[in-house]
């Protein structure tokens, strides 16, 4: 009895695997070619220039950023905004950026990790990915100890740190699939 309730099972087993396959490869000949594309789809209009910045509020949104709910990085002036799909700024504060900057452009979260040990050899937290360029993967994350990037000159890094508090913001904010655009 013992054997043929084995083979059952096994049988049950390959089945279960053989349909899980047919279904994974329908979902992925089904899904958008730009769904897990990790690099720039589109260049903001703002992208081969300066996005334009009102003089009196430097903190408030550039236009020209993109539309709707997305997180905006300017690697010119080191900030970040968190935009909601109303366009209301949600937060926006300054970031320490790594050696590599992204190309301007629009990006998706690509993914995420509560704790890592930063290309620094610094313990990071709150680890949001949306890109690589020539291998060194772009994310923002925050340093656990609250100290500085302290790369090698000859290290590149595409960690881009912000304090623990906005790392917290952005970990609620930018999950899987959120829009990044990164301007001038």
């Amino acid at each position: 009895m013992a054997s043929s309730s084995s083979g059952f099972v096994t049988g049950l087993t390959a089945a279960a695997l053989v349909t899980v396959g047919f279904l994974a490869y329908q979902a992925s000949a089904s899904a958008p070619a730009d769904l897990t594309t990790p690099h720039a789809n589109s260049i903001p209009a703002a992208a081969a220039s300066k996005a334009p910045r009102d003089k009196r509020n430097p903190a408030a949104l550039p236009s020209g950023s993109g539309t709707g709910e997305r997180v905006v990085y300017s690697v010119d002036d080191n900030r970040v905004w968190l935009v909601d799909a109303a366009e209301r700024t949600q937060r926006t504060f300054r970031v320490t950026p790594g050696t590599v900057d992204p190309p301007p452009g629009t990006y998706t979260v690509t993914s995420r990790s509560n704790a890592v040990t930063g290309t620094d050899g610094t313990p990071v937290e709150h680890v949001v990915r949306f890109t690589s360029v020539d291998g060194v993967t772009i994310g923002f994350s925050a340093a656990v100890d609250e100290a500085p990037p302290r790369p090698a000159p000859t290290t590149r890094t595409g960690g881009i740190r912000e304090s623990r508090e906005d790392g917290n913001a952005m970990w609620d904010f930018a999950t899987i699939g959120k829009k990044v655009v990164v301007i001038r």
